[in-house]
């Protein structure tokens, strides 16, 4: 009688082993970046409009190029678009290195920097995210989609503290290692090799360039569930100011701006864990609803807490909240996408999530210029809630979807 053989153990793949690093590294490096230019930049500037200026100059490549990154992503070689994205990350941080190093660094060298670092990010995103199903066999992908979304999160969690603690001692120390870490990504991306073959290319005219956008219009609970998340984030994000709740609100300075930091990325890894052992598989519509719901009850929490740990809390809710929003958007988006698209359909659903959370972070820089900090969040939580309940209307078949998939296909 022959013995059923156990399914090959994920790490046993070299590919995907090396995969897990480059998501890893590139996530710490992000997260080390974002809490250094936030922090340098309220420490020269003390202007919550300048915060969301960071934001504002992130959001222009995501939105000025996501056909091009689409078609670049479907048309080369998805390791070397990821490479040369990961070399221009690194190119801009080591800039901001020396010039902090030499007394040098300005507001608008900031600004400069941080667009180059969108731009890298507007190519890297959708590359990475697509080159995923041909590293490992099909019945292991989605064990390995799961794997790499935990090893993800668990970097967003560690970076902004990890971050907090080398702003503390020197932000020369954080742009240096962001940018070692980003180039042993760029290295090591192109020592992966594939287990299946790349989808043929795809020829370059506007149906190709449009594809991506064209197949999620076609696809309406897709297109209510990135239109919802856009617009919950951008009117709700309150991670933008908490460089002010830090230094200003609670006295806690660069180590307290880390863990506010890392609060929502917390609550998004315990989440990521329990739906890993216990996935949503019924009325996806109805739970997302509910969970943006709780997003805005989290921001309005945060806008009224009078404490530290309250804000921990609330920045703990925001972030389960937002992972379960994020699943049930990415799900959809995988199941119902075929390779030949994956890359476009990746750079609309990434154009979708740096739209939200880059301009997110302008739009509550300055409405926290006119009104104020407190006021800014309060009315970004009111105003996701106030998204919920129009939504349930103009996006009525997302409301009422019970599975990922599309029945009826």
């Amino acid at each position: 009688m022959t013995r059923r053989s156990s399914p090959p153990h994920l790490l046993r793949h070299p590919a995907y082993v090396r995969f897990l690093y480059v998501r890893i590294a590139a996530s710490v490096a992000l997260q080390l970046q974002v809490v250094a230019v936030g922090w340098q930049m309220y420490e020269l500037t003390s202007s919550p409009f300048d915060l969301g200026l960071i934001g504002l100059v992130q959001f222009i490549p995501a939105v000025g190029l996501f056909v091009v990154v689409g078609h670049v992503a479907d048309h080369y070689d998805r390791r070397w678009v990821a490479c040369a994205a990961q070399l221009t990350e690194a190119l801009a941080v080591a800039v901001l290195a020396f010039a902090n190093a030499a007394g040098r660094l300005t507001p608008a060298l900031l600004l400069a920097m941080a667009f180059l670092v969108g731009t890298g990010r507007s190519f890297e995103q959708p590359s990475l995210q697509s080159v995923l199903p041909n590293l490992v066999p099909a019945d292991l992908l989605p064990r390995a989609i799961a794997g790499s979304t935990s090893a993800s999160q668990t970097a967003v969690v560690a970076g902004p503290a990890l971050g907090g603690i080398m702003v503390a001692i020197s932000p020369t120390l954080v742009f240096a290692v962001c940018a070692l870490l980003w180039l042993s990504t760029a290295i090591v991306m192109l020592g992966i090799a594939m287990e299946r073959k790349l989808a043929p290319r795809v020829p370059l005219d506007l149906k190709s360039l449009f594809g991506g956008l064209t197949f999620i219009a076609r696809q309406k609970v897709v297109l209510g569930a990135v239109l919802l998340d856009l617009f919950a984030v951008l009117l709700g994000n309150p991670t933008a100011l908490l460089p002010i709740f830090a230094r200003d609100i609670y006295l806690a300075g660069p180590l307290g701006f880390g863990a506010l930091r890392a609060a929502p990325a917390a609550g998004a890894i315990a989440t990521a864990l329990i739906l890993a052992r216990w996935p949503i598989t019924g009325r996806v519509g109805r739970i997302m609803f509910a969970t943006v719901t709780i997003y805005g009850v989290g921001t309005i929490l945060l806008a009224l807490t009078p404490s530290f740990a309250l804000a921990m809390a609330a920045l703990v809710v925001i972030g389960a909240s937002d992972t379960v929003s994020v699943v049930i958007r990415q799900t959809m988006v995988q199941l119902r996408t075929p390779d030949r698209l994956r890359g476009r359909v990746y750079a609309v659903n990434s154009m979708v999530t740096n739209t939200s959370n880059q301009l997110g972070i302008f739009r509550a820089g300055t409405s926290a210029a006119l009104f104020g900090t407190i006021p800014s969040v309060l009315i970004g939580g009111l105003s996701t809630i106030a998204v919920v309940l129009i939504s349930t209307k103009i996006f009525r078949e997302l409301y009422d979807a019970d599975r990922y998939h599309d029945d009826r296909a």
